[in-house]
């Protein structure tokens, strides 16, 4: 029996980030289905926390710690300098409901790429590693996203190509569709993190810059909606499957024709 989609093919890469979609939104529903994504929930925290703290190191700022909760809270606490400006305090509560929709479309547009396909689990298990040593203090941090690190490396190591870029998709979707998972977060101006009620990051941006929470939040959705769309119309894009063609042997002659030739 002869399978009816072309290995390669764009109609394989659209069924396997439909397949990814799919798991993603129906797992948190099937019975055990929320203890199988809680390493994926906590994942999606540490792309948000770190990207509040990397945003805040770009900016000439100090990073000081990473604290993920066991319901999947997280909080980066950072030193802003005293003449920091407003703008730069805003920058750094934006980085962290966009950095995993960066991460997710890095993930996919990777996955069309097979020479890359292990060297990103690869560069995805050492960075979570570091920031465990480095930045994370907190006990569900150091229990959960070190094992993460550890299946990453070994799927890395060990799983055929198929289960390797299947990974990145699936990690790639759940990058991106983290918008929706933090949806009510985005438009509350307060929320209560680890016992502690404080500003939302679009609280935090609406102190800084005034306009309403709410706007910044539709900004953030659109932005990251963009960014989303934009990976997977490269991933998916017919010029670069056509690319991938298995050349021709050079026996064989191919002519084209070209509009000048009408």
């Amino acid at each position: 029996m002869h399978s009816m989609v072309e290995p390669g093919s764009q109609a394989e890469q659209v069924g396997r980030l439909v397949l990814a979609v799919i798991l993603v939104l129906v797992l948190p529903s099937l019975p055990f289905g929320t203890y199988l994504i809680y390493p994926f929930v906590i994942l999606t925290t540490w792309f948000h926390e770190m990207g509040h703290g990397l945003t805040a190191l770009l900016l000439g700022q100090d990073f000081e710690r990473l604290m993920i909760f066991a319901d999947g809270s997280g909080v980066a606490e950072s030193y802003v300098a005293a003449s920091g400006s407003p703008i730069i305090r805003a920058v750094i509560a934006a980085g962290g409901p966009i950095a995993p929709v960066l991460a997710g479309a890095a993930l996919i547009v990777a996955s069309a790429h097979e020479k890359v396909w292990r060297p990103a689990l690869w560069a995805m298990a050492g960075a979570i590693f570091v920031s465990v040593i480095v930045y994370v203090r907190s006990p569900v941090g150091f229990a959960v996203l070190p094992l993460v690190a550890a299946g990453l490396a070994l799927i890395a190591w060990r799983a055929s190509g198929v289960w390797v870029r299947f990974v990145l998709q699936f990690l790639g979707v759940l990058g991106a569709m983290s918008m929706l998972r933090d949806f009510n977060y985005l438009f509350t101006e307060r929320a209560t993190i680890g016992g502690r009620t404080q500003l939302s990051d679009t609280g935090q941006i609406e102190a800084a810059l005034l306009l309403p929470h709410w706007v910044w939040a539709v900004m953030i959705l659109a932005i990251s909606a963009i960014i989303t769309g934009a990976s997977l119309k490269y991933a998916l894009s017919d010029k670069r499957q056509l690319r991938r063609d298995q050349k021709l042997p050079p026996n064989v002659l191919q002519f084209r024709r070209t509009p000048r030739d009408r």
